[in-house]
Order: structure tokens, then C-alpha cells, then sequence
């Protein structure tokens, strides 16, 4: 009797430590929502916690971001951040917090790749023929993203930068409904992450002609990098990972480690992992956060020679 009863005041204990908020900044349909969504039970019953995810979206996701740099320090509430999150330091004049002194790195979850597609309605078949038709063409052609200061913004103005092309950006507020405008030939190009990319490569509308990392990927190796397609230099890939406010304290940051560094070791994680054209990629927490500020150091230069800046 005894053991139900320490049983029963231990699961009610349980029951009432409060909810894990993981925090999207971005609207639902995107790489950072998909992964959240596909890790966040799994997360929750490794900490023997509830893991909820919220999206909180708008200002190319600086507003979901800050709400997480006020939060309590205290490992309730948590953000699942991408490249967006390092180039915001460069990309704003104006911003409520810093990308790296304001949060607490705490699991890297893996990288992801990028992919350019561009409307079947322009008469271009690879990365040289489309920067010569608008560059014969200028100010003509449109690119979509998932709102200004995205990492869908600022790869492709990055793109354009080096491309000496003029294309007009016209931001929306997922990368779902960015593709859905090339899909649909409203926008004529739109640099999505695999997740967005993907399901389209073979689709009759759009064309994929440029992978946008260092190498091709392994997901798509038939399609060439943008690098090696003519526009030299260019590269743009994505840490994903989840981060908190500054402050939360070691023994919580190193729990939740452990707990994402066990399901990254899970097959049924792995999977749906696969299938988000995320390559997996378990981290220490100081790896991590040396990581972030390699990306953040070099992001300040892709914004810088991209041009891109939101006041």
C-alpha cells in the first residue's frame, strides 16, 4: 500500500511541474515548426515533462525570439531557432535583444540544406541562365521569402548580391506560402530550406537548379550547388537547435542535452529527421554555442555584402 502511495505523490508531482513551451518563431509549415513538432513528445517524455509547441511569428521571427530573451530563465521556456536567429544581429539596426549574450545555447538538433527554385514560367534551366535572364531582365523578376531578415531573405539576397542581378524581394510570412507563389508563377525564384524544397524538385511548375551549401546534398545530388554553377563563393546553410534565455542554469541546460542527444540516437527520430532534409548532428552545449558564434561572425558578412538591412 505504502508503494501506490509514493507511487500516486510521485506522478502527481510529476503532473504538476509546469508545461515546456518550444517556441517557433515563425508560422506553422516551415523546416523550425516541422522539426518541433516531430521531436516535442519524444522531448517531453525523456524529461517526463509536457513539451508544447507555440508559434509565435511575425518580423522575420524576431518577435517570437524576443519574447523568449524576457522569459524566466528556468528551462520552461525554450525556442527552436535557426540560421534567422544569427543573421538577425547584422540584419536589424534596431533589435530587443542580442542573438548570442541574451539566450543560452542548449542542443543542437542537426543542419539543413538550401535549394533555389525558380518558376518553369522563365526560360532558364540552371543557375548561369537564369542570373543572364535577369540580368537581361532587370527589376523585372520577384523572389519570394518567409518574411524580411529570413534566412529565405537573406540567402537569396545574398544570391542576388553576388550574381549582380537586380530582383525585387517580396516577403511573406512562412516559406509554405513563398513556394506556393512560385508554384503558382506570382514569384519567379525562392531559395527554400530542403523541407520546402523537396516535394517539388520533380513537380512540372518550378525548376530546381541550385543547392546552396558547400557541397551537393545528399538528398538531392543531382542538383549542383550554386557554386559550382558560376556564381563563385556562394554558400548558405542552417544550424537548427534549440536554445533558451540567458541564465538557465547548468544542471537544466545539461538535462535537456542529454534528452535531445538520446532521440537524435533514436531510428523513429532519425527518420522523420531524414524526411525534413535534416542531417542530424548531436552538440555539447559549448560546442554549440561556438558554433553560433562562428555563424553569427559570418553572417555579419554575408548581410554585409548582400546589402540587405531592415531598420
Amino acid at each position: 500500500m505504502r508503494w501506490l502511495l509514493a507511487l500516486a505523490f510521485a506522478t502527481s508531482v510529476a503532473h504538476a511541474q509546469p508545461v515546456i513551451r518550444l517556441i517557433v518563431p515563425f508560422a506553422a509549415g516551415g523546416v523550425q515548426d516541422i522539426v518541433a513538432r516531430s521531436i516535442n513528445a519524444e522531448l517531453g517524455t525523456a524529461l517526463g515533462r509536457t513539451v508544447i509547441v507555440e508559434n509565435r511569428a511575425g518580423a522575420g521571427g524576431t518577435i517570437g525570439t524576443g519574447m523568449v530573451a524576457k522569459s524566466a530563465p528556468d528551462g520552461n521556456t525554450l525556442i527552436l531557432a535557426g540560421a534567422s536567429h544569427t543573421i538577425a544581429g547584422s540584419l536589424y539596426s534596431k533589435l530587443s535583444y542580442h542573438p548570442l549574450t541574451d539566450f543560452t545555447p542548449i542542443a543542437h538538433l542537426g543542419n539543413v540544406d538550401y535549394i533555389l527554385l525558380i518558376s518553369s514560367a522563365v526560360p532558364a534551366r540552371n543557375v548561369s541562365e537564369f542570373v543572364a535572364y535577369a540580368k537581361a531582365n532587370p527589376g523585372k523578376l520577384n523572389y519570394a521569402s518567409a518574411g524580411s531578415g529570413s534566412a529565405t531573405h537573406l540567402s537569396m539576397a545574398y544570391f542576388v548580391s553576388l550574381a549582380g542581378i537586380d530582383v525585387v524581394h517580396v516577403p511573406y510570412k512562412a516559406t509554405g506560402e513563398a513556394v506556393n507563389e512560385v508554384l503558382a508563377g506570382r514569384a519567379q525564384a525562392v531559395i527554400a530550406a530542403n523541407i520546402g524544397a523537396l516535394p517539388y524538385i520533380k513537380d512540372s511548375r518550378v525548376r530546381a537548379i541550385g543547392a546552396t551549401g558547400l557541397k551537393r546534398s545528399k538528398f538531392a545530388p543531382d542538383i549542383p550547388t550554386v557554386d559550382e554553377s558560376g556564381v563563385r563563393g556562394y554558400l548558405f546553410d542552417s544550424w537548427i537547435g534549440i536554445l533558451g534565455p540567458a541564465g538557465i542554469p547548468h544542471a537544466t541546460v545539461d538535462a535537456i542535452n542529454a534528452a535531445v542527444g538520446k532521440l537524435l540516437k533514436d531510428p523513429v527520430i532519425l527518420e522523420r529527421l531524414d524526411k525534413q532534409g535534416v542531417i542530424p548532428e548531436a552538440m555539447t552545449p559549448a560546442a554549440f554555442a561556438q558554433l553560433l558564434r562562428g555563424h553569427y561572425d559570418d553572417m555579419a558578412k554575408v548581410v554585409k555584402i548582400s546589402g540587405a538591412r531592415i531598420d
